[in-house]
């Protein structure tokens, strides 16, 4: 018999123990500020499980120990257990709003200064190419206003490998097929098997790995902040920290888009006004 959330033993496969498992949540909270509740167990289980073969390592005990004085592995640990599931257009009514109710604002802003979209737990990149076709248009002639604007994206993830994929900017048939065809047809080309982004919406975005607990190195404000889906990972004082930190990065009249089961809660939610399904805007400025 296993004892409450133990994992059962399986031929040629190390057990996760409850010490383990906690000296492991404990690692996670403090490096990423990710909260492993027992139900993630299996999870961590089948994620560690491959890191163990891949060093040799015959117990989860062991490997616990390395990665205690190893901090090398304590963060390919920390990467392999966060989570990066996304596609293009995810949570399309927040694109639908972006478009309508705040692109035309950033087009006349963008006559006399900078335009800033900040992606915030990236992952692979299909969110911050949305937006960059979003601004782009359905056709190269609607891109025409890109030409003499100042305007960046920036996306950025704690996985390097996943950042690395932004980059390359290149994506199977099944991942593409969620882009509108319109979209699609104007910036997404086929190189062999896969389909790349075109050079015009590349151009647009700059991708950094960043710790979202750690110092952000930016210094401008940033116009837009999509932070979407990554928040269910943290625990609510974690969350609280967070949400504050990107209201201070916003422009006032700024709007921040979240995933579609979080909230804004502490002070964020005083500065911020709501202006749709997981969409605000900081007060203080234009909406």
């Amino acid at each position: 018999m296993t004892t409450a959330g133990a994992v059962v033993d399986q031929p040629g496969v190390a057990q996760l123990g409850d010490p383990e498992f906690a000296a492991i949540a404990a690692i996670m909270q403090s490096d990423a500020r990710i909260h492993l509740t027992d139900i993630k167990k299996t999870l961590v289980h089948g994620r560690l499980s491959r890191r163990l073969r891949m060093h040799g390592i015959a117990t989860c005990r062991d490997y616990v120990r390395m990665v205690q004085s190893d901090p090398v592995e304590r963060g390919e640990m920390v990467v392999a257990l966060t989570t990066n599931h996304t596609h293009f257009f995810r949570e399309n009514h927040h694109f639908e709003h972006f478009r309508s109710a705040v692109m035309p604002a950033l087009k006349t802003q963008a006559r006399t200064r900078p335009v800033r979209i900040w992606s915030a737990g990236c992952s692979s990149g299909e969110e911050v190419y949305t937006i960059a076709m979003c601004l782009l248009g359905e056709d190269r002639t609607a891109a025409s206003w890109l030409r003499s604007a100042d305007v960046k994206l920036l996306a950025t993830d704690l996985a390097p490998h996943v950042v690395e994929s932004v980059r390359r900017a290149t994506y199977a048939d099944t991942t593409v097929a969620a882009i509108p065809p319109a979209y699609r047809n104007a910036w997404v080309h086929p190189v062999g098997s896969e389909f790349e982004i075109a050079p015009q919406a590349r151009e647009l975005v700059t991708a950094r790995v960043l710790n979202l607990f750690d110092a952000w190195p930016m210094k401008q404000r940033y116009d837009v902040i999509f932070c979407r889906n990554v928040m269910i990972y943290f625990d609510d004082r974690a969350k609280e920290e967070l949400e504050h930190r990107f209201i201070d990065m916003l422009v006032p009249g700024g709007h921040l888009y979240i995933g579609h089961s979080e909230r804004l809660i502490g002070a964020a939610a005083r500065v911020m006004e709501g202006c749709g399904q997981t969409i605000y805007v900081k007060r203080g400025g234009a909406a």
